[in-house]
């Protein structure tokens, strides 16, 4: 037996229905016994939507009224009585089961399943198997319209059905239409069966994903505006109705290993891709959610994985997977299982633990715990920033892609400082150089939109444009790395910067008006350093640590310049293995060292690492150590490496409001003799002199 329903909403009708999130207003449905060609009786009920107000299309359409659907029964008061009267027609036609068929996969997948879902009430195992009348229909008649072109007029003119859609009530021609569209399939001329019915996944299921498989680039979509607290359930849910494929929901994170409210998630095929495109800005909570097209590059990147550890952890399927993080570095499998206790055991005991290492085997305070079942991972939730020793303990839902992304991308490369690249020679003398003094020739623009780049800012200053000097526009970033809105130009001089000032005082860029005023390289310097300007005066930066940004302009393709005094102090020879060749060092000015241009990758791995403040992606922020150290260091023989296993520390977890001061406090008692400088850096009996004092120390 089939179950012919029909339903719509109080929004769009057609092949745009449940695109708008709006709520079933009505259903209409009639049981056909397709062995005796008998009908039931044919029923018609409307819903009560919580928000009443109907979209002039499903007035014009339905003519219904507010005032009548308020009359009516919810959703799930007419779901139950579904099930009554399908049970009763099945008794009076002799029959027992029956499976529903539709006109088109909308109201079931799109429509019924989301909104059950939002209003929190499961449906019955009915509505998880249904025939596509559309399909069924093509099969039948081959020569026929598209599946995506058909509609039920279209199939009933195809046969030439007379029926009338004026002389019946909205709803009820479209049933009895398609019962009798169904009556010609299974006439002799046709003798259409129904076999393969369409169904609807009653869960996710997760899985691993390897490198090597093949994904194709019209199943995937990308998700954005995610809860950051959200799981793979949670997203699965939001497409409530699809059918995501097995290990399908790969959570992306930021380069601290953490979500970025991004999510990548693959379907099953292309038409269920489509219908996952129809939900873009549908709700997840009070947050919409955008959904756009996706790559299976993309998928792969976040999702495949090759590791031996990860496939063995993720082996066991259908698991609930719980991430952990904020662990004491020294904390073992059996404090892990003692912390989550026996009332949320975890799967294989020590093997569903899986702590995540850094490559040199430290400890990064992360770890993926298996469950076997919702109620335990629900009782571990519970334990979220209680504490393990001195520690609180964060914990959140997971799935087997972010298993994949942690392990493998975030703490897969190689460490900070070996990754660095050398320093290069400059063949040319450099370029420009960054304005100091109190010679008021420099400009702040302030309150720029958050998408604005360089192009921008030269278009805004017109005319002016000639005057700033070369790799004179510096954006400001905050300290995530990204645009403040504030920038700073420097001008070719103080008049130049005047009138421009004059000029572009709240001139509008886009949607917003811009604020300009002169100011001085200095003050310009103490801004890009992380200090703040404003009508008080001039604060200092928050630190005195020489510190990169990242290149977040694609504009800046130059190199970018360390300046005498920093090159001197920062001593790149001490820290990475050089790969130069004596010649190319006797050639090189020795007041400039410089960075390649296409290494990037320098600023991301700083700031991968460490704090760091607003500067501009151009430049190398710094604060001058004392004259002395500085001309002391500027005469040693910058030749030597480090001989001596373990003659430099790397300080790890340092407080972000930690100084200098605290440092060397740290390390007192510990300072150098003079003769143990020899084993460290040549250094001149100056230079001795002068870093032997605890209070001329220079941090890096």
């Amino acid at each position: 037996s089939l179950v012919v329903l029909f339903g719509a909403t109080a929004g769009a009708y057609g092949a745009k229905l449940g695109s708008d999130e709006r709520e079933l207003i009505l259903l209409v449905w009639q049981v056909v016994d397709l062995q005796n060609k008998k009908v039931g009786t044919l029923h018609k009920s409307l819903v009560k939507a919580d928000n009443l107000d109907l979209s002039d299309q499903c007035r014009e359409v339905s003519g219904l009224t507010p005032e009548g659907l308020g009359k009516a029964e919810p959703l799930d008061r007419v779901l139950q009585q579904f099930s009554q009267l399908v049970s009763s027609d099945l008794k009076v036609l002799g029959r027992s089961s029956y499976t529903l068929c539709s006109d088109g996969q909308l109201l079931i997948r799109q429509v019924l399943h989301p909104e059950t879902s939002k209003k929190n009430f499961l449906l019955s195992d009915c509505f998880y198997s249904f025939y596509d009348l559309r399909k069924e229909f093509h099969t039948c008649y081959p020569s026929s319209a598209a599946v995506k072109d058909q509609t039920i007029k279209t199939m009933a003119e195809y046969l030439g059905l007379g029926t009338d859609e004026a002389e019946e009530d909205f709803g009820v021609w479209q049933v009895k239409t398609m019962v009798a569209i169904i009556f010609s399939m299974l006439s002799e001329g046709c003798n259409h069966v129904f076999t393969e019915p369409e169904t609807v996944k009653h869960k996710y299921e997760t899985g691993p994903c390897s490198k090597s498989e093949t994904v194709d680039s019209e199943t995937v979509i990308r998700a954005r505006g995610l809860p950051w607290q959200s799981s793979d359930q949670d997203i699965a849910r939001f497409f409530k109705g699809l059918n995501i494929a097995k290990g399908g929901v790969a959570l992306c994170l930021n380069s601290q290993g953490r979500r970025n409210g991004e999510a990548l998630v693959r379907f099953v095929n292309s038409e269920q891709r489509d219908l996952a495109l129809e939900r873009h800005k549908h709700h997840m909570g009070s947050r919409y959610i955008e959904v756009y097209k996706a790559t299976g590059e993309e998928f792969l990147k976040i999702a495949g994985g090759t590791s031996n550890e990860v496939a063995q952890f993720l082996s066991k399927e259908n698991q609930v997977i719980i991430r952990m993080r904020g662990l004491p570095f020294t904390a073992t499998q059996e404090d892990v299982l003692g912390f989550l206790g026996p009332e949320c055991p975890v799967t294989g005991g020590k093997e569903g633990l899986l702590f995540v290492k850094y490559p040199d085997g430290r400890p990064t305070g992360d770890a993926f715990v298996l469950f076997s079942c919702e109620e335990y991972a629900q009782n571990a939730l519970k334990k979220h920033k209680e504490i393990l020793g001195k520690r609180y303990i964060e914990l959140f839902r997971s799935t087997a892609a972010e298993v994949q992304q942690v392990v493998l991308n975030r703490y897969m490369s190689t460490p900070l400082i070996p990754t660095l690249p050398t320093p290069i020679i400059p063949v040319m003398p450099p370029p420009y150089t960054i304005a100091t003094g109190s010679v008021r020739d420099c400009v702040r623009l302030r309150g720029l939109p958050y998408t604005a780049g360089i192009d921008d800012i030269l278009e805004f200053m017109g005319d002016a444009t000639g005057d700033i000097k070369p790799h004179g526009v510096h954006m400001v970033l905050n300290q995530q790395g990204r645009p403040s809105g504030d920038a700073f130009i420097q001008m070719k001089s103080a008049d130049k910067a005047f009138m421009v000032a004059q000029k572009c005082h709240k001139k509008m860029m886009k949607d917003r008006y811009v604020e300009v005023f002169q100011c001085s390289g200095e003050e310009m310097n103490f801004v890009l350093m992380g200090g703040t300007l404003n009508r008080s005066g001039l604060s200092p930066p928050p630190c005195k640590l020489p510190c990169l940004s990242p290149p977040a302009y694609a504009a800046f393709q130059t190199a970018a310049v360390i300046p005498a005094e920093a090159a001197a102090l920062y001593q790149p020879q001490a820290l990475l293995p050089s790969t130069r060749t004596p010649q190319a060092s006797a050639a090189a000015p020795p007041t400039v060292t410089y960075y390649p241009a296409q290494a990037a990758q320098l600023y991301m791995n700083y700031t991968a690492y460490y704090p760091s403040p607003p500067v501009s992606p151009t430049t190398v922020g710094y604060i001058a150590a004392p004259p002395g150290a500085v001309a002391a260091a500027a005469t040693a023989t910058h030749t030597p490496l480090l001989p001596q296993p373990g003659a430099l520390v790397r300080m790890q977890g340092l407080p972000y409001n930690t100084g200098m001061k605290e440092i060397l406090s740290f390390f007192q008692g510990y300072q150098y003799a003079p003769d143990d400088y020899n084993g460290l850096i040549q250094l001149s009996d100056q230079a001795r002199s002068v870093l032997q004092a605890p209070k001329e120390w220079v941090c890096l």
